[in-house]
């Protein structure tokens, strides 16, 4: 299940209005990402078919015969003929055409080196294709390093590590882009002891190799002996620096990232885009926009790598018309039909609630990829728009996209938010069968969230004793929000202290369990219990929404008493609430989880954050425009019942995401069905 708690500043001005400012230039977005510097060369990259090599006979020329001293006019014209030809076959691979490039390799009598190891790197970088390049390289008469390193680099490419080490013991030559292609290999495959090794042996280091066990530590969670590194490296580079960058973001010292990058001599894109997307990681969403901001003043161009991170922090603070703004401007640029930009902008749409536009672009995208599919897919599901999501599915499969991992757990998403309970055990049953899909954590979060929700906990019980795998605590955090609802005491306890075994320190496992004892009127257990958070200094998440009026969120809290216009949303909810009365709305006081008077009990659901939050939207929103609420927990099912009477009341539709799905409310009815 998909979880949103973004970081939200009280009534602070999103930092993307500077995008009106954007250069107009039509070239200013980058249409490359780039690369790391490899340790081989030529660094390229095919995705073609290969062709079987011709049979023919030829002749091979040493790349160092083709010198002026030896040319004379009667083969002047061949030697003319070999190095267009070998630039022929190079711009053909470059261009990831390596049909079109053997072409030219079949036809060439006269071959040299250059032109062997050019059809060999483009074996080289072709995944599953090892055999077919230690076939061309055996039949290189005329080796050079490059040919070796070329070929070292292609086991490496397809992670077989021991075939990498063996042939490089049998190397008759060998230079430090060999050692450092070893290095880089290990560190990818999360064999740091063998990259330290062939580090500490190898006869002479540079920037690369230093890069590429820096990077490789910091990679697979070795931030110390990353560090170590890093401060006796003799040079370092923008790549080793931006390594860093990337560590300290991914263990959440961003103030170390902060610090680092400030200090850093020179830096290039994938730096800017390492501190970006590491501040939407740390759920410092508006730093990430604002230092966006800062990387277009300083004139780097974004890439697709780039536009993904803001619009992720777009969606997780949940500004719709900044995420707009961005489409806008990335319209004007080539990136417009970059598949990732695309992509990025549907999950936006979709999480900030507006699944008509996103539906709208996914409709208009040149190229869509099993990722762009997915992002459709799981949208619809979260909207509760299970039908659409499942008919998208099939359309899926009838284009020849092959459905991955994350297409099932959007396809399960949809059939539980929808109640569709015996079509999500079908394809929980067959995914495997009929698609090779193994089931993951994820997919039987889903299962028992599932069953738990139509009521069928025993059910779900039985899944979770029949994984293969150790249940994680997602598995009975899910079972244990499910017991709350069905008010099944003795399997939250069960669900609660599998939860606690899991995560001692879990909030979520007291506070669940001690509303499931609030709901039945247990107060000496939830007395307890909170009695037990207090001991272990474990701090209940306080439950907030937030609405955004004209480019300024403004957060509210339950039983709010800071926001600057509370007596004016007071006095609409007051309003709202005899008008509700009227029309049949009755407290259900079952969701006021205070040991305290039925009066003060009706006060206190009454001031609710997401009521609060739609109060706000009310008073400030014109009529016609949607009011979108978010909420950083489930909401409670008498706002929900409320909010139905007051999109009747108001004729207004109202939507609100919590922190599973969206509700859109509308002439007193919820896309829910009231089954969430």
């Amino acid at each position: 299940m998909n979880h949103f708690h973004p970081r939200i500043t009280r009534n602070n001005h999103h930092p993307l209005a500077f995008l009106t400012t954007f250069p107009p230039s039509k070239h200013f977005f980058s249409t490359s990402t780039p690369q790391y510097p490899d340790a081989n060369s030529p660094t390229l990259t095919l995705s073609s078919p290969l062709s079987s090599l011709s049979p023919q006979k030829n002749h091979l020329v040493p790349t160092s015969y083709l010198k002026p001293d030896r040319y004379t006019p009667s083969n002047l014209r061949q030697f003319d003929h070999i190095i267009s030809s070998n630039k022929l076959i190079i711009n053909y691979i470059r261009a990831k055409d390596l049909n079109s490039a053997l072409k030219v390799f079949d036809k060439m009598t006269v071959r040299t080196t250059v032109t062997w190891n050019s059809i060999l790197a483009g074996y080289s970088k072709q995944p599953g294709r090892v055999k077919e390049a230690r076939q061309l390289f055996d039949r290189i008469s005329e080796r050079d390093v490059v040919s070796y390193n070329t070929m070292l680099a292609c086991y490496v490419h397809n992670s077989d590590m021991e075939a990498a080490r063996t042939f490089f013991e049998q190397m008759p030559v060998k230079d430090t882009a060999s050692w450092n292609t070893m290095i880089s290999g290990f560190s990818q495959n999360g064999m740091m002891d063998d990259a330290r090794v062939f580090f500490e042996v190898m006869p002479k280091r540079n920037n690369v190799s230093w890069n590429a066990i820096i990077s490789g530590y910091v990679e697979s969670g070795d931030l110390d002996s990353a560090v170590d590194l890093f401060r006796i490296t003799p040079v370092r580079g923008v790549i080793s620096w931006t390594a860093m960058v990337t560590g300290y973001m991914k263990f959440g010292q961003v103030k170390m990232a902060e610090k680092l990058f400030k200090e850093m001599p020179a830096k290039n894109l994938v730096t800017w885009n390492a501190m970006v997307a590491g501040y939407i990681e740390n759920c410092q969403g508006e730093d990430g926009l604002k230092l966006f901001k800062t990387m277009l003043e300083c004139g780097v161009r974004p890439n697709p790598s780039s536009l993904s991170s803001v619009l992720l922090g777009c969606s997780n603070l949940s500004a719709l018309k900044l995420g707009k703004q961005i489409h806008q401007f990335t319209h004007k640029s080539p990136l417009y039909t970059d598949t990732t930009v695309g992509t990025s902008l549907i999950s936006m749409y979709c999480k900030c609630g507006n699944l008509e536009d996103a539906w709208k672009l996914f409709l208009e995208m040149p190229h869509k990829d099993v990722v762009t599919w997915n992002a459709m897919i799981s949208g619809y599901a979260q909207h509760g728009a299970g039908e659409k999501a499942l008919s998208l599915f099939d359309k899926m499969r009838n284009k020849g996209i092959r459905p991955d991992w994350i297409t099932f757990v959007g396809v399960l998403s949809a059939c539980n938010h929808s109640g569709l309970v015996d079509i999500g055990i079908r394809f929980f049953d067959t995914m495997q069968r009929d698609y090779g899909v193994k089931p993951r954590p994820d997919h039987y979060t889903c299962m028992v969230d599932l069953l738990g929700r139509a009521g069928k906990l025993v059910e779900a019980l039985d899944l979770i004793k029949k994984m293969p795998i150790k249940p994680h605590q997602a598995i009975f955090g899910t079972l244990l929000g499910a017991c709350r609802i069905h008010k099944n005491l003795e399997l939250a306890e069960f669900a609660a202290k599998n939860l606690l075994a899991c995560d001692p320190t879990s909030t979520p496992g007291y506070v669940q369990l001690a509303n499931v004892y609030a709901v039945m009127n247990k107060w000496d257990h939830v007395s307890r219990v909170r009695k037990l958070m207090k001991e272990k200094n474990i701090i209940k998440i306080p439950g907030y929404s937030w609405i955004e009026v004209k480019s300024v969120n403004h957060e509210f809290r339950s039983s709010d008493r800071f926001h600057p216009e509370l007596e004016s949303v007071h006095e609409k909810l007051r309003e709202l609430e005899e008008k509700m009365k009227l029309a049949g709305y009755v407290p259900n006081l079952e969701f006021a989880l205070h040991d305290v008077g039925d009066e003060m009990k009706e006060k206190l659901l009454l001031w609710h954050s997401e009521k609060l939050a739609i109060a706000f939207g009310l008073i400030k929103l014109p009529l016609g425009t949607p009011i979108r609420v978010f909420k950083n927990l489930r909401m409670c099912g008498d706002c929900h019942q409320a909010t139905r009477f007051i999109s009747a009341i108001e004729v207004r539709e109202i939507i609100v995401r919590d922190t599973t799905r969206f509700h859109h409310f509308k002439y007193g009815r919820c896309s829910c069905g009231d089954y969430w």
